[in-house]
């Protein structure tokens, strides 16, 4: 298709979470109609979109029919089937593309191909049995992490190995699985740079944030992020080059470590709004969400303008275990937004939500969010 979508136009997604949610509130907002595809019904997406289809992701047909009721198709998370990104691109346009997605959906396809093109990453090895585990560890020694080549986040499909003894014990909480072992990195933080790439080359992005995870999962998010103008400069420049390396159209999360000695590696990609560019929908010029639309619609790129530092911190399902957060004690300090996702059922772990708070630095903004949280939650 040549020339843009433009607004009045269907737009697909494959997946139904929150980040399909505000992705197609931000597209309502500017005229689109939007279709959602997921194995699920009355999802965060569906509950917003204009239609909601459940399917199977490797029911291509379904796929086949949905990419033809809609005029361009992009995904919410990663873990969509390549078959179902190269079933649909026979009607629309898939962006990013299927082929964006083969890569950074599996650990292994995703180290392998940024290291071949020279951009910094944790030392890898690959490892298909228990033996080339125990090689491995004599290799990098430990601790190290352990994880599955594919289909994993939020910390899911890893464990960490602190002694060789433990090799054994690890392989087996892996189920066999194809695997890589990274080696431990004595980081000072974690920092990301979600960007966006357009269909004419342009790109722009939100900056570096600073990230504080808990369990593997991320917990607050601090915008700009707390790094020297060399990291920030240094992280930006290569979140551009992944972009444009990859060829995307669309949205694309950079996750970094920031060793002590401020060098930077990639942790992994997300070739997709992201959790941690949560911040831009009340912060910025234009959210990481409406960039993404912009995008693979062919439209020009909005500002990514900062308007006031800010803060995010994610609501997971353990904060319910007294009954409903009290939203008004949150609402209550009024430089605060309140985001949830739709979800009929709290369970530890799951997002369900999330709080961002707007202050005069961020700094500032991290301690108010974090109090609302607390608040929200009685703790």
């Amino acid at each position: 298709m040549s020339g843009p979508i433009l607004p009045g136009q269907t737009v697909g997604v494959l997946g139904s979470g929150q980040l399909g949610r505000m992705f197609a509130i931000a597209a309502r907002r500017m005229g689109y109609r939007v279709h959602t595809l997921s194995p699920d019904s009355d999802t965060p997406t569906g509950q917003v979109a204009d239609v909601e289809v459940s399917a199977a992701y490797d029911d291509l047909d379904a796929v086949r029919r949905f990419a033809q009721s809609v005029d361009v198709v992009t995904f919410e998370f990663e873990n969509v089937l390549s078959a179902t990104a190269a079933a649909a691109a026979e009607w629309v346009p898939v962006r990013p593309s299927g082929e964006v997605l083969h890569i950074t959906q599996h650990r292994l396809r995703e180290k392998t191909f940024l290291a071949s093109k020279g951009f910094p990453v944790t030392p890898f090895a690959h490892v298909l049995n228990a033996d080339e585990l125990r090689a491995a560890l004599d290799k990098f020694g430990c601790p190290a992490v352990l994880k599955t080549a594919g289909w994993g986040y939020d910390g899911k499909g890893q464990v960490k190995i602190a002694s060789h003894d433990q090799a054994a014990s690890a392989w087996q909480q892996l189920n066999g699985s194809e695997a890589v072992l990274e080696a431990f990195v004595d980081f000072e933080q974690e920092c990301s740079v979600v960007a966006a790439r357009g269909v004419d080359g342009a790109v722009v992005d939100f900056g570096v944030v600073t990230n504080r995870h808990a369990n593997h999962i991320l917990d607050v998010t601090i915008a700009p992020g707390l790094v020297s103008p060399k990291v920030a400069s240094e992280a930006i420049a290569i979140a551009h080059a992944v972009l444009e390396t990859l060829d995307v159209v669309g949205v694309l999360c950079v996750e970094f470590f920031v060793s002590r000695d401020q060098r930077l590696m990639i942790n992994e990609l997300a070739p997709r709004p992201h959790n941690s560019g949560h911040f831009s929908f009340d912060a910025s010029v234009t959210s990481q969400f409406e960039q993404q639309l912009r995008a693979i619609c062919g439209l020009p790129l909005g500002s990514t303008e900062l308007l006031r530092p800010a803060a995010m911190a994610n609501l997971l399902g353990d904060g319910w275990s007294q009954g409903e957060p009290d939203w008004a004690a949150a609402c209550a300090l009024p430089n605060v937004k309140l985001h949830l996702y739709g979800k009929a059922e709290a369970r530890p772990g799951r997002k369900m939500g999330h709080l961002t708070a707007l202050a005069d630095t961020p700094q500032a903004a991290e301690q108010m969010v974090v109090e609302a949280r607390r608040r929200a939650f009685r703790l």
